[in-house]
């Protein structure tokens, strides 16, 4: 890896910019994943190009990884080209991460949603990749028949469908 430094390799932070609501931003989202934080605000000083004092930039962790929430104005907006992908074991965490970021948001097909913000979420099972990747196509198509057809994803209903029961959509 030429131009990097062998003993700590460059890191990757998600950089969100918004228009005014970096710090709300980042405590709701810290206020619904388990172990979620917020780690450091940083305010505008009197360079700007912010006002003196008021919120900057916001880092805050969520499962682990980093992300920093910019106050850098209005001109930018969030859009589904780029969405996180959140990989849930239950349907109890679906449902809960699903409805919490929803809240104020607006729910989109397959487990995708977007959030009071503006920001894109998909909320999905960790076993719908392997089920899409099976080698046994009519397992797959009937999973993604199913998922097509849902707004937020339920595990039993993909599951009867992986396993070709009738009674899944």
């Amino acid at each position: 890896m030429t131009g990097f430094r062998k003993d700590r390799l460059p890191s990757i932070t998600p950089f969100l910019w918004f228009g005014g609501q970096a710090e709300e931003a980042a405590r709701f989202y810290a206020s619904i994943f388990p172990t979620g934080k917020v780690i450091e605000t940083l305010y505008y000083g009197e360079a700007g190009p912010g006002d003196a004092g008021s919120v900057m930039a916001v880092t805050f962790e969520l499962l682990g990884q980093r992300f920093i929430a910019l106050n850098g104005g209005a001109q930018f907006q969030f859009n589904p080209a780029i969405s996180f992908f959140i990989e849930c074991d239950t349907q109890a965490e679906i449902d809960h991460l699903w409805n919490s970021l929803r809240d104020g948001g607006k729910p989109m097909q397959c487990g995708w949603l977007t959030d009071k913000f503006g920001v894109c979420w998909q909320v999905v099972p960790r076993m719908l990749l392997p089920m899409h990747r099976d080698t046994d196509t009519a397992r797959a198509s009937r999973v993604m028949r199913a998922m097509m057809g849902m707004v937020k994803l339920d595990i039993a209903e993909l599951e009867r469908a992986y396993h070709g029961d009738k009674a899944a959509a």
